[in-house]
């Protein structure tokens, strides 16, 4: 293959890099999509937000998703000791779509870069990035390898790194650093469903909470499949003997909701575990690229942040890169940096109290409050920078507050 020159090169196709690339060509920006994979391709991170269809729609990818007939997620529903706590979407402080998709990855990803083909993106799948070299204007030089052995170069005046878990630059340019949350790990599988019930609740998403700490995921797919899996801390996960299969396999036993429906239901593969998944980096952005989704900052599935932050990176990122070329001043630390982390902190914070405890006391308590419902309903849509919402912009201390407050309530109560 010949050596190519683009305006910007982004690595990895899917959901971030495909809405990246989609803004880009839709604004006379040249750019080169390479991904590691041949698609379609399995990959977690399967319920989505409503925020993120916010994106699509900008970018002009939504009609393609609309015709797929994914599950409707119209809200997500949480169970813990025979409570239930149900939130609606369309019951939310934030203005904004009151729905969004339960989605096979493989299908949707595949979806996508279909599309920005469709639209004229030159993506090439199969291509691995060995090597980037980055000079002083920050215009770069980036060895690609094929599949069939063929090396190459690609030279752009940026790139956006949307390489997901493969995390090609914070690898290559020593960007990785610890994360703030515990080390948890995941177990999941997907199997097709033979009990699977009729009506909503055989459609809806739910995080069953075994304990305070582990909890099972169980997301239904329009195709009858359905995804499940544990989150728990790395020793809970590890806890368990056997094969693979033999450990997700006793880990049901504990959902005394799912077990029945589950424990007879063939696993369509061996399931994966994921330890240790969250991640961070020492920055998001340096001259000529910019991290974007899960090679940036990867907090936790709980609240399936991870696609909208996907997209949300994506498309600004796409967005300062077309107001740079254009000869426009870019505040990359505030624009871009401070922007995307402002998000990332309201959901780290959610993440961290719901491990604490605090969130779930605020979740299941009885009576519900429906105004503070509301307002963290809009968090869990992914509108995590609406700082009209106080569960917003005082993340840091009222999910806090509201937890001291049912505490003394239950302490009256005695």
């Amino acid at each position: 293959m010949n050596d190519i020159t683009v305006d910007v090169l982004i690595i990895g196709a899917g959901p971030s890099g495909c809405v990246a690339a989609a803004y880009l060509n839709n604004n006379g920006i040249s750019c080169k999509v390479v991904e590691k994979s041949t698609f379609p391709r399995f990959v977690i991170g399967e319920s989505l937000l409503p925020r993120c269809m916010d994106h699509f729609e900008e970018t002009g990818l939504l009609d393609c998703l609309m015709e797929q007939g994914f599950e409707i997620k119209a809200g997500a529903r949480f169970l813990k000791n025979d409570i239930v706590c149900n939130f609606d979407f369309g019951k939310k402080h934030t203005p904004g779509w009151d729905y969004t998709w339960q989605v096979p990855r493989a299908h949707f990803d595949h979806t996508l870069a279909k599309e920005i083909q469709k639209k004229g993106v030159d993506l090439s799948f199969g291509q691995e990035v060995t090597d980037v070299v980055f000079d002083e204007k920050g215009h770069s030089t980036t060895s690609v390898k094929s599949e069939n052995g063929t090396e190459y170069t690609i030279k752009a005046k940026f790139i956006i790194d949307s390489s997901g878990y493969g995390r090609v630059l914070p690898r290559l340019l020593d960007l990785d650093k610890p994360s703030s949350l515990d080390a948890n790990s995941a177990i999941f599988t997907h199997v097709k469903e033979t009990k699977r019930p009729e009506g909503v609740e055989g459609t809806l998403i739910t995080f069953d909470v075994v304990r305070d700490d582990v909890w099972l995921w169980v997301i239904p797919f329009s195709n009858g499949v359905t995804s499940i899996g544990f989150v728990g801390p790395t020793e809970f996960i590890e806890s368990y003997e056997g094969t693979n299969t033999e450990k997700l396999k006793e880990m049901l036993k504990i959902s005394d909701y799912y077990y029945n429906r589950l424990k007879d239901q063939d696993f369509l593969f061996d399931p994966y575990i994921i330890k240790n998944y969250s991640k961070a980096v020492k920055q998001l952005y340096g001259k000529g690229y910019a991290l974007t989704g899960n090679s940036a900052e990867f907090l936790d599935p709980v609240f399936s942040s991870g696609v909208t932050f996907a997209t949300e990176s994506g498309l600004k990122s796409a967005k300062l890169i077309t107001k740079e070329l254009k000869g426009e001043t870019v505040d990359w630390e505030e624009e871009y940096t401070g922007y995307i982390m402002r998000g990332v902190d309201v959901f780290r914070t959610y993440v961290k109290e719901w491990y604490t405890g605090n969130l779930q006391k605020i979740f299941f308590h009885r009576p519900e409050n429906p105004v503070i419902k509301e307002q963290i309903c809009a968090v869990l849509a992914g509108y995590v920078w609406d700082e009209s919402n106080p569960f917003v912009k005082n993340h840091n201390r009222l999910v806090k507050t509201v937890a001291k407050v049912i505490d003394m309530e239950n302490e009256q109560k005695k």
